[in-house]
């Protein structure tokens, strides 16, 4: 990999990049600025950790992505819908959302009540499973594995997944009524996203320690509903024969196992984040670009 190369790139762009790391067959092989310090948003990447949540509460026994979504939804929430809405809903479940195969959700929830508000969204074709990209299917996500492990989810992510990985106590946004917000909002340094990274990249495993299942972990970076994009699995997109945690403005995780390479960076470019991938990719990636 030519590091010099990504990282000449990055200082003769100007690009606001605060910090990067490459890792080859599971080995820390180069970082870039601070990784370890600062915390930083990382936006949708926040969406990934959410489906990390449900792999942990399916594999308790308290939820299946076959599960209709009102099933572990406020049963106040739910009566107060219309009956038409709680029809439609019947289609949807666990895995609807977790596949962004829900269409008719504006980009993100607003208003006094998140729930009530999502719940009321009229999806014009509910029965059709459809790629359409919204924090709403990964805010539901959250509030349905919070009440089926009957914990506030930030907590139940803090006991089975930060503390083990070493990350503490990242700060994280809510919506109104207090659910962890499952879409956004997580602050992480370059390294700690690289941690969870690293985890999905060993298959679930930390330092020889099982911490999510090896069969969720595969499920979650196959292609599990097709998009122009080249597919989508559990909040994960699908990148070359690996993955990727997207954050809207330049955030980052590239996980290849098949390569042997993982590649963490967190910038912030309202623009000009394409370039930055095309660098990363010519520089670091150039070896593999030959045999796809």
């Amino acid at each position: 990999m030519d590091f010099a190369g990504f990282a000449e790139d990055i200082r003769k762009n100007g690009w606001q990049l605060y910090g990067a790391e490459a890792y080859e067959n599971g080995a820390l092989a180069w970082r870039f600025g601070d990784t370890e310090e600062a915390r930083h948003p990382i936006y949708s990447a926040t969406k990934t950790v959410t489906a990390l949540a449900v792999g942990l509460a399916a594999e308790e026994g308290k939820l299946r992505l076959s599960d209709c979504v009102l099933d572990h939804l406020p049963e106040d929430a739910v009566r107060s819908m219309e009956d038409a809405q709680r029809a439609a809903y019947r289609h949807i479940t666990l895995r609807r959302l977790l596949t962004m195969s829900v269409a008719g959700y504006p980009f993100r929830p607003e208003g006094e009540s998140w729930l009530r508000f999502s719940l009321g969204v009229r999806l014009p074709d509910a029965e059709t499973p459809r790629f359409e990209y919204s924090n709403i299917p990964a805010y539901l996500a959250g509030v349905v594995a919070a009440h089926a492990v009957g914990e506030d989810l930030y907590a139940y992510l803090d006991r089975r997944l930060f503390a083990p990985l070493g990350i503490v106590r990242p700060p994280c946004a809510r919506c109104p009524e207090g659910y962890f917000y499952g879409a956004t909002g997580l602050e992480l340094t370059v390294n700690e996203l690289s941690r969870l990274g690293r985890l999905i990249y060993q298959g679930g495993v930390w330092e020889g320690r099982r911490i999510v299942p090896e069969g969720w972990i595969r499920e979650m970076c196959s292609v599990q509903q097709m998009n122009r994009e080249g597919g989508y699995g559990y909040f994960l997109w699908i990148y070359r024969s690996g993955c990727s945690m997207n954050g809207k403005w330049g955030q980052k995780c590239y996980i290849l196992p098949r390569e042997g390479k993982l590649i963490t960076f967190l910038s912030h470019l309202e623009e000009g984040s394409d370039a930055v991938r095309e660098s990363m990719e010519r520089h670091l990636l150039a070896e593999q670009a030959k045999n796809l």
